[in-house]
């Protein structure tokens, strides 16, 4: 990042625009307004950036949320004031539950009319308010002197860990101001904790004496493949949460991967006698809200302080980069570790028999997890998934992928992200078509956004599993309510005529037997395609899937 030359800007707008250039960014996704318009007139002429006009703001937050986990870089969405930014906080909510390194850059109305209650057009008096709420933090830009120091500390808080999105408005009139002096732009600084030596020491310690030690790993672990992977070489097993996976490759036999609940699963722990937790908040539907029993000498790493026990009580914990904290443990490490030879074997045959299962919980959509089972991975395809009974059964620990960065879903457990997520996505894989997993009801939430898709010609590809219902609402309804459905049937439109009237190609599978086929077909095509999978011709799972425990339950498919 070449930051040496200074920014040449007549306004704010243009220093916004170059400045993020400079910066490394490639796309910015929004939706344009009077009150943002400074910045995108400047963003258009400098050509540098390319800008993806969603169809509502929640649409472009998911997208910038999903480019920014896929791609590594600063994710930015560009909203306007008050409802429009408002439009946006479902979704930054869950950037915010994600960590996801992204900046809203959103706007005011002009100085003299901000915070004060006057009724001016798109005035929010609380707006900052409503944004801390779901930002890592909030900044404003005042004064145009200032903005080169503001956009640089909003940078580098949404970079830094723990990471997250951080909001920063400009009041309109602010954007239209002249550059005041000529300052010499500075890149964002990131920061990240540097555990403390002794810490460490006594870690390793624990690491020698260990027999059967285990790593959990999360999210915030994802760019410590390296250093998980060679822990697990020297003798450690492995297993993640749903966005952890393939910190470890997925097909590692030494890996649970993301089937850490399963009785076989209890077992093994309970046989551990060290499990090191990286990056991981233990969250509460992988761990059975926090009553499933782990081992009881537990260490946790982690970027955030503030997370030290806060789920489990620990026996150490490591405040500390997860990359940077298990390189340095490895440096005080023998090249092999005295662990009992037969823990692999444990956990092959405890992922074995999860995944066995598993698949006789799909029925007939074996057929589905299978095929995508074999492409997903080797095609190096993005796999994103909103929440459906599909994703909480097969989609968030069968379908393996190649790399962390490749696996998105929606972290929060809301519905309706997942159609825009899929076009964030597949914009930051830059070639494999995002395979993106979809339901009925979901779809409905963000059914807008395909159009943005079509338009931007993005490369994914949809599946919709369509059962006509919030699938999952449903089944809890049989369960615990003798099966009255109230409100949970779907009026959903004809796909395949939607698709037609924005020129997307659509195929309807009621026979899975062809699924395959129609799958690899939409993958080798050029642009979005989507294949609506007839559940309701096809027939219900093996077994129904009823979500969360009794008075925990959210939406379904």
């Amino acid at each position: 990042m070449n930051m040496d030359t200074r920014i040449k800007a007549e306004t704010v707008g243009d220093l916004i625009a170059d400045y993020l250039a400079e910066t490394g960014v490639s796309t910015i996704f929004g939706v344009i307004s009077i009150h943002n318009m400074p910045i995108l007139d400047a963003v258009a002429r400098q050509g540098r950036i390319r800008f993806v006009p969603a169809r509502g703001e929640a649409g472009a937050m998911n997208m910038a949320d999903a480019f920014a986990r896929v791609s590594g870089e600063l994710g930015v969405c560009l909203t306007s004031t008050g409802t429009a930014a408002g439009n946006a906080a479902g979704a930054q909510a869950e950037a915010l539950t994600a960590g996801a390194r992204l900046l809203h850059l959103t706007t005011q109305v002009d100085s003299e009319f901000a915070d004060r209650d006057r009724a001016a057009i798109h005035d929010v008096p609380r707006q900052p308010r409503m944004l801390e709420g779901v930002s890592k933090t909030v900044f404003r830009i005042s004064d145009p002197q200032n903005a080169i120091g503001i956009l640089s500390a909003a940078c580098s808080a949404a970079l830094s860990a723990p990471s997250g999105p951080v909001s920063l408005e400009i009041p309109v009139d602010v954007q239209r101001c002249e550059v005041v002096g000529s300052a010499r732009p500075y890149a964002p600084l990131v920061v990240r904790p540097h555990a403390r030596e002794e810490a460490i020491l006594e870690l390793a310690e624990r690491v020698k004496s260990a027999r059967r030690p285990l790593l959990w790993l999360g999210g915030g672990a994802r760019e410590a493949t390296a250093a998980a992977s060679e822990l697990v070489r020297r003798g450690f097993g492995a297993v993640t949460s749903t966005n952890g996976r393939a910190i470890v490759p997925e097909d590692n036999p030494a890996s649970l991967g993301a089937f850490n609940m399963t009785p076989e699963a209890v077992d093994l722990y309970g046989s551990a006698d060290l499990m090191i937790v990286v990056g991981s908040r233990l969250r509460g539907n992988e761990t059975r809200n926090n009553k499933m029993p782990l081992p009881a000498q537990l260490v946790q790493i982690d970027a955030d302080a503030s997370q030290g026990g806060r789920n489990y009580a620990v026996e150490q914990f490591i405040h500390g980069d997860a990359a940077d904290t298990l390189e340095r443990l490895l440096a005080l490490l023998p090249d092999d570790l005295e662990t009992d030879k037969g823990l692999k074997l444990d956990i092959a045959r405890a992922r074995a028999q999860g995944e066995s299962r598993m698949r006789d919980v799909l029925g007939p959509y074996r057929v589905v997890a299978d095929v995508l089972n074999e492409r997903v991975a080797a095609g190096g395809h993005a796999w994103v998934r909103d929440v459906t009974i599909s994703n909480s059964t097969f989609g968030n620990r069968y379908v393996q992928i190649a790399e962390p960065r490749l696996g998105v879903h929606a972290l929060g457990g809301g519905i309706g992200q997942g159609v825009a997520m899929g076009i964030g996505a597949a914009l930051a894989n830059g070639g494999p078509k995002a395979i993106t997993l979809i339901g009925d009801g979901g779809t409905m939430l963000g059914l807008a956004e395909m159009i943005t898709a079509v338009e931007e010609k993005v490369p994914l590809v949809y599946l919709l599993m369509n059962d006509q219902a919030y699938g999952v609402i449903r089944n809890i309804q049989d369960a615990q309510y003798n099966s009255r459905h109230h409100y949970s049937a779907l009026a959903t439109p004809d796909f395949g005529t939607f698709c037609a009237s924005i020129g997307m190609p659509h195929r309807k599978v009621s026979d899975l037997e062809e699924f395959a086929g129609i799958f690899d077909a939409a993958v080798a095509a050029a642009g979005p395609h989507l294949i609506e999978i007839d559940m309701c011709a096809i027939g219900p799972f093996a077994e129904s899937f009823a979500g969360p425990p009794a008075g925990a339950a959210g939406k379904g498919e």
